[in-house]
C-alpha cells in the first residue's frame, strides 16, 4: 500500500524568501493588480509632525512596483473605470459563439467549463459588483447571470448532501466575500466568503486569459473555494496565502473534514511570476469519508521580449504542471495493486503569447495533456441531465478507469483599449476514450428522460474521441 507526503509548504515557502531577499527586484510604473492589498492612509485632518519628527515611511502596494497586466490570468486594465474613495466598480460581459465540427444536433458541448452551446450566440457571463473599502474594512461582490449560472453549479456535488438548496442559494454569485486588512508588514488580509481559486493559472473570467478555452489543468481543476483566506505580504514582492474551505469546489463540504490549502507567489521582477498553489486533506469523494485528496500546481509566467515601439511590442509564456492524487477508501495515488486501483491527476500547459502594434493584437499558441486514472477530476459529460452528484453509466468513473487527453488551440485578439476584446479562437482536443459530443448529441429524443444522467431503453448518447471547434466572442470589462 502506499502513501502520500503532504506538500512541505513550510520549506517551499523559505526557499521562495532565501530567493526573494537575494534576488533584487526593480521600480517601475505603479499599476492596479488583481492582488493589490489595501493599505491606510493617515487621517487628513492629522497635525503636522514636528521638525524633528520623520514620517513613517508609505509602504509600498504589493506587486506594484511594475507592470504585471502581460500576465495569462491576470487583468490587462491598467487603472479601473469607476473608482471611489470607498468603492472600485467592475462590469464583465462575455459573449461567445462556438462552431463544433461535430455538428451535436442538441447543441451541446462536452467538457468544457468555459462553454456549454454550439451553434448559438451565448451569454457566458454577466458580472456586476466590484470591491468595497473603507477603515481597512474590505468586501467584494460580483455576479454569474447567464451560462456560468447553471454550469458551474452543476459541476459541483456537495449541494446533493444536506437540505436548503445550496446550488441555487450561490447560482448567481462568483465571488463574495467581506475581510479587514491589518497593517503588518506590507499587508495582512482575513477573508471569509467565496473566493476565486488560483488553482491551474487561467483566471475563471475570460477577458483576464490569454486563451478563451483552457486546457485541461484549468478547466478541471477547481475556479471557486468557499471557506477562509489568509493573505500575508511580508514585502512587495510576495505573498503567502492560506485557505480553510469547504472543499475542492463546492459549496458546501462533502463528507466530515474541510480543505486545507496554501498560494506561494513571488515576482521577483517585471518579467518573472513564479507561484505554487498546493491542496490537502479535503474528503471530496461524495459518499465515501474515507478517501483523501491532495494536489500540488505550480506555474512560471517570463515576459521575455518588452519593446514598445515596435511591430512586436511583447512576447510571454507560461508554463504549468500538476500533480494531485486520492488515497484512502479503496484507491492509492501510485501503485500496482489491483484491489487499490491508482488515482492521480498529472497535467501541463504551455502558452506562448505575443502582443503587436502596441498590445492592440494578440496571438496565443498552446495546449496541454493530462493523465487521471479514476477519472474523480474529469467532468461529467452532461449526458441525460447528468451532473457531478448523479454522474452516468455512459461514462463511468469508476477506480482506475482510465482517462487520458490532450489539446492544441490558436488564439487571435484585437484590443483596441483597456475594455474590450475581441476573440477568435480555433481549438482541438483528444481523447483516449468517447467523452466529446458527436453529431447525434448527448440529449435522449423528446429531451431529458427519467433521473438525470440515467440510462435510457433503446438511446445511445453520440460520444467521439476527437472535437474541433472554433469560437468567437466580445469580451467586454468596464
Amino acid at each position: 500500500m502506499s502513501s502520500i507526503r503532504r506538500p512541505n509548504l513550510v520549506l517551499s515557502s523559505i526557499v521562495i524568501l532565501f530567493f526573494a531577499a537575494v534576488v533584487p527586484g526593480y521600480a517601475s510604473e505603479t499599476v492596479t493588480t488583481s492582488d493589490s492589498c489595501i493599505v491606510s492612509t493617515p487621517d487628513s485632518g492629522a497635525q503636522e509632525p514636528l521638525a524633528a519628527e520623520k514620517k513613517p515611511e508609505a509602504k509600498p502596494e504589493p506587486f506594484a512596483f511594475a507592470d504585471f497586466t502581460w500576465l495569462n490570468g491576470n487583468s490587462r486594465q491598467h487603472k479601473p473605470t469607476f473608482d471611489f474613495p470607498a468603492f472600485t466598480g467592475e462590469i464583465r460581459v462575455d459573449t461567445n459563439y462556438v462552431y463544433d465540427l461535430n455538428h451535436p444536433k442538441d447543441h451541446t458541448l462536452v467538457g468544457s467549463s468555459e462553454l456549454g452551446r454550439t451553434g448559438e450566440v451565448q451569454v457566458q457571463q454577466l458580472g456586476v459588483g466590484g470591491d468595497f473599502h473603507y477603515n481597512n474594512v474590505r468586501g467584494r461582490l460580483l455576479t454569474q447571470l447567464g451560462m456560468y449560472s447553471t454550469m458551474t453549479p452543476r459541476n459541483d456535488a456537495s449541494p446533493s448532501r444536506g437540505q436548503w438548496d445550496l446550488a441555487n442559494a450561490y447560482r448567481y454569485v462568483s465571488e463574495a466575500y467581506g475581510g479587514y486588512h491589518f497593517d503588518k508588514m506590507n499587508g495582512i488580509n482575513v477573508d471569509a466568503g467565496i473566493f476565486m481559486s488560483y488553482v491551474g493559472l487561467f483566471s475563471y473570467y475570460q477577458y483576464d486569459n490569454w486563451a478563451y478555452q483552457p486546457s485541461y489543468v484549468s478547466s478541471n481543476t477547481p475556479w471557486f473555494f468557499n471557506g477562509i483566506r489568509i493573505q500575508i505580504y511580508p514585502n512587495d514582492h510576495f505573498k503567502e496565502e492560506i485557505w480553510l474551505t469547504n472543499g475542492w469546489q463546492s459549496y458546501g463540504m462533502f463528507n466530515d473534514a474541510p480543505g486545507i490549502g496554501s498560494q506561494t507567489l513571488w515576482r521577483p521582477n517585471g518579467n518573472w511570476s513564479i507561484l505554487s498553489n498546493n491542496y490537502f486533506y479535503g474528503k471530496d469523494t461524495l459518499g465515501n469519508n474515507k478517501r483523501k485528496r491532495a494536489h500540488s500546481d505550480s506555474s512560471v509566467e517570463w515576459k521575455y521580449g518588452d519593446t514598445p515601439d515596435s511591430k512586436l511590442s511583447k512576447s510571454a509564456l507560461s508554463f504549468t504542471f500538476d500533480i494531485g492524487c486520492e488515497y484512502g477508501g479503496g484507491v492509492q495515488c501510485f501503485g500496482s495493486d489491483p484491489a487499490k486501483p491508482s488515482q492521480y491527476f498529472i497535467g501541463v500547459m504551455l502558452y506562448n503569447r505575443w502582443w503587436f502594434n502596441h498590445d492592440k493584437y494578440g496571438v496565443t499558441l498552446g495546449g496541454g495533456a493530462i493523465t487521471n486514472p479514476g477519472r474523480y477530476l474529469v467532468l461529467v459529460p452532461p449526458i441525460n441531465g447528468a451532473t457531478a452528484a448523479s454522474g452516468t453509466p455512459y461514462f463511468t468513473a469508476n477506480p482506475g478507469d482510465p482517462y487520458r487527453a490532450w489539446d492544441a488551440s490558436a488564439t487571435f485578439d484585437y484590443m483596441p483599449n483597456d475594455n474590450v476584446t475581441f476573440r477568435y479562437e480555433l481549438n482541438h482536443r483528444h481523447a483516449n476514450v468517447p467523452y466529446w459530443a458527436g453529431s447525434g448529441g448527448v440529449t435522449p429524443p423528446g429531451g431529458n428522460t427519467g433521473a438525470p444522467g440515467s440510462l435510457v431503453d433503446s438511446w445511445q448518447p453520440d460520444l467521439r474521441k476527437n472535437e474541433t471547434r472554433f469560437t468567437a466572442a466580445l469580451l467586454v470589462k468596464f
